[in-house]
């Protein structure tokens, strides 16, 4: 431990005006004005993309015959876990009309491994990825 006053670690009203000056003079680093429009070319790249039209809660309620991706990925938000499936092996595990959001959670909870034995804590709570 030291004697030294904390006042050893602040800069002197003429050091912060200084500092304060160079601040004043140094460009921003952001020169883009905010309220500038995009490119054109940004926005139909965002408009054609095929997550565009579907929301997070709409890809968890598609059935599994709907899902266009090879991969199906699901993460735990508790566990950090991550658990993938070919759409095709779903399919012939729970059927073409089963629900993503049900397979998901039945993915998860056959290799869980934060059990508590609460009904209310037990389990893994999923993260949809899109597919």
């Amino acid at each position: 431990m030291t004697d030294r006053p904390a006042s050893w670690r602040m800069p002197t009203p003429k050091q912060m005006e200084k500092l304060a000056a160079e601040a004043a003079r140094r460009p921003s680093p952001s020169t883009a004005d905010p309220d500038a429009s995009l490119p054109a070319g940004y926005w139909e790249s965002v408009l054609t993309d095929p997550r565009a039209g579907t929301t997070e809660a709409q890809m968890r309620q598609r059935r599994l015959s709907e899902i266009k991706g090879h991969v199906l990925r699901v993460s735990c938000r508790r566990c950090e876990r991550t658990v993938e499936i070919q759409t095709a092996d779903a399919v012939r595990l729970y059927g073409a009309n089963a629900v993503w959001k049900d397979v998901a959670q039945r993915l998860l909870d056959n290799t869980c491994q934060q059990r508590t034995g609460r009904h209310e804590e037990d389990g893994c709570w999923p993260a949809f990825e899109s597919p």
